[in-house]
């Protein structure tokens, strides 16, 4: 795969890889993602490149992309609009986590997304937490342009992942540290995306793409419950499970699962 670029409506240049051949397939990585994700990047695209053309795309901050400050979550889904234009006009969509919050978006707004596939896309229903989360990216903008990089990656960890101290310190310790640090400005975007809980609520009737909606079998409850009530309010969506997988999914399950839902 090869480097290109495409300009959003704002003139910022976003970096994405393509293979395969086949109906356009746009995958939409969350928090901590870039383009080389696993569950959301090149290698789930080459596990789905004999069915599909797979874009995998670096959101804007991450990778290769420019960014355009002030961040508003409108330009994502200009970013997004600017893909799929260059696809051909209209694609298939996947997104992880944040990310499919950020798919949900472009769709309500009418992008030609003929199926959109979501899996455990973070709804906040409780609008104190949503204020937490606004109250919370202020914060990590803060850490992040202070250089403050470790802090703004622990705080997310903590805050949002409610991860312990033994789990946070492996972390620290890990080679994955200088990576998530290279990050850290953009993860404010992702929670103030997810913090946009009762307003998405109220676009999802305008949602007009085949949505399939997945969780993890083991997943905690209240992640199940939030997705399935998502799936609901979709006017044409399914609910799956992916048995035995937690939010940290295998890309084997899921490519599997794209491929049935998308090759319908």
């Amino acid at each position: 795969m090869k480097l290109e670029r495409v300009q959003s409506a704002d003139g910022t240049s976003v970096a994405f890889e393509r293979t395969g051949r086949g109906p356009p397939l746009i995958l939409v990585g969350g928090a901590f993602c870039d383009r080389s994700a696993p569950t959301s990047g090149t290698p789930l695209a080459a596990l789905l490149a004999h069915r599909f053309t797979v874009w995998s795309y670096d959101r804007r901050g991450r990778g290769d992309s420019e960014d355009t400050a002030p961040y508003v979550i409108e330009r994502e889904v200009q970013d997004l609009s600017a893909l799929i234009t260059a696809a051909g006009g209209s694609a298939f969509v996947f997104g992880n986590s944040s990310g499919g919050l950020l798919a949900l978006d472009a769709a309500a707004q009418g992008l030609p997304i003929p199926k959109l596939v979501l899996y455990e896309p973070p709804v906040i229903l409780d609008t104190t937490r949503a204020k937490h989360f606004e109250a919370l990216a202020e914060q990590l903008d803060e850490a992040a342009a202070g250089g403050h990089r470790s802090e703004a990656v622990e705080l997310y960890f903590t805050q949002v992942m409610q991860m312990p101290e033994p789990g946070l310190a492996r972390m620290r310790a890990s080679p994955m540290w200088e990576g998530l640090k290279r990050l850290a400005h953009t993860l404010s975007y992702d929670l103030r995306i997810t913090a946009r809980g009762a307003t998405r609520l109220e676009q999802l009737p305008a949602v007009r793409s085949e949505t399939l909606v997945m969780d993890g079998g083991a997943s905690p409850p209240w992640m199940r419950e939030t997705i399935q009530t998502l799936a609901r309010a979709i006017p044409q969506a399914r609910h799956r499970t992916l048995e035995g997988q937690t939010h940290a999914v295998d890309p084997r399950a899921l490519a599997r699962a794209l491929e049935e839902f998308l090759g319908e």
